[in-house]
């Protein structure tokens, strides 16, 4: 399997273009992306996982502004953006009505939710700015197993890729998971990002 630099931005582009799948460091774990906007790229990630195909892959945009585009943003989602993002946080919210056109997750629309995180890397955001549109972003491994810690598992465990690029990852652990679509916060994972370090941030909310 091809091994890719952080400087080979225009070859990942091109394989995410034509319905690739690739693994990606991030600031987490090694990940697997693919464009939002196909049914093939959609169905390819759900074949590498192995997981069902009725449940959404999470999201990795370049900035705020496509945070916006995609999900509705609220006062206490745009505080825990400007604060903890980009970081090891990802952030449950709901979907924007034209969403449902842009994010093509195989014809499901079995939620109006979906999970948000912003590139961390220069490298990533890179790659999200010359593709046009967000990535869907899920951990390099098959679904209900350990996440993967190098590239030679990667490619064991994941052999349908299209790719991999070379990285490390700072944390080592998955991102801490804030929903925000009703009216109290609620914390679905708790990662590198602490629940008081979140509540410390919305008090004068």
């Amino acid at each position: 399997m091809k091994r890719y630099t952080i400087n080979d931005i225009e070859e990942v582009v091109n394989i995410l273009k034509n319905d690739g799948a690739i693994s990606v460091p991030t600031d987490t774990v090694y990940g697997i992306c693919a464009r939002i906007n196909s049914t093939k790229a959609f169905n390819k990630l759900v074949n590498i996982k192995k997981r069902p195909s009725n449940k959404n892959f999470p999201i990795m945009c370049s900035d705020i502004e496509q945070i916006k585009s995609i999900a509705i943003v609220d006062d206490k989602a745009e505080k825990l953006i400007r604060r903890f993002m980009p970081g090891p946080i990802t952030l449950v919210l709901k979907k924007r009505n034209d969403a449902f056109l842009e994010i093509n997750n195989g014809g499901n629309r079995e939620t109006d939710e979906l999970a948000v995180r912003m590139a961390t890397s220069p490298f990533l955001s890179a790659v999200i700015k010359s593709l046009g549109r967000p990535l869907f972003m899920t951990s390099a491994n098959k679904s209900g197993q350990d996440v993967c810690k190098s590239l030679d598992e990667i490619e064991a465990m994941c052999p349908d890729l299209d790719g991999m690029v070379e990285g490390t990852v700072s944390f080592g652990e998955s991102s801490t998971i804030v929903d925000c679509t009703g009216k109290d916060i609620k914390i679905q994972r708790e990662g590198p990002i602490s629940y008081n370090q979140i509540i410390e941030e919305l008090k004068n909310i």
